[in-house]
């Protein structure tokens, strides 16, 4: 991937994400402008989780975040051996991808239409900095916002944004 960005012979500028089964990223790398963030885990709604679901099988996505910004991004689950006899396997999920006018230089983009934002995925880059208040599967708190906490109210998250 890194000779992708020779200065003679550039390549499309992708992003790869390696995280384990329990959301930790232990690999990173983005040209392609997607933030990836160093700690803790990504927007679940990304096709890199999603992958554990369908073990092997690729998942293409095309995923917006909320400044408008569009990836397209293929996932896809490996079985790693473990590091001895009778260790247990690690599971990961690989996610490759690009910025969406990139895209048709993947095959994989063959199955998506790439011209209907309204079935692009929504995402952020993780709860602590996402904007979408009304996502249901927030999980923590926005950093960058103020919200309410109301624990007599039950809704897709506890985290609402505060009233004014």
């Amino acid at each position: 991937m890194t000779t992708l960005n020779r200065p003679d012979a550039r390549g499309v500028p992708l992003h790869m994400l390696r995280v384990d089964i329990a959301g930790n990223n232990s690999k990173r790398f983005s040209l392609s402008g997607l933030p990836i963030p160093r700690h803790g885990g990504a927007c679940v709604r990304w096709n890199v989780y999603s992958a554990f679901m369908e073990p092997g099988v690729l998942k293409a996505q095309v995923s917006r975040l909320p400044d408008g910004m569009a990836y397209f991004c293929i996932a896809r689950t490996v079985r790693k051996a473990g590091v001895g006899f009778g260790m247990p396997y690690r599971f990961l999920s690989i996610g490759l991808g690009c910025e969406v006018r990139h895209a048709n230089e993947f095959v994989y983009s063959d199955t998506i239409d790439l011209e209907r934002p309204e079935h692009f995925q929504e995402i952020g880059v993780s709860c602590r900095t996402c904007e979408r208040m009304d996502c249901t599967q927030r999980a923590s708190p926005p950093v960058n916002m103020p919200y309410h906490l109301d624990e007599n109210v039950r809704a897709h998250s506890p985290y609402v944004a505060a009233l004014d």
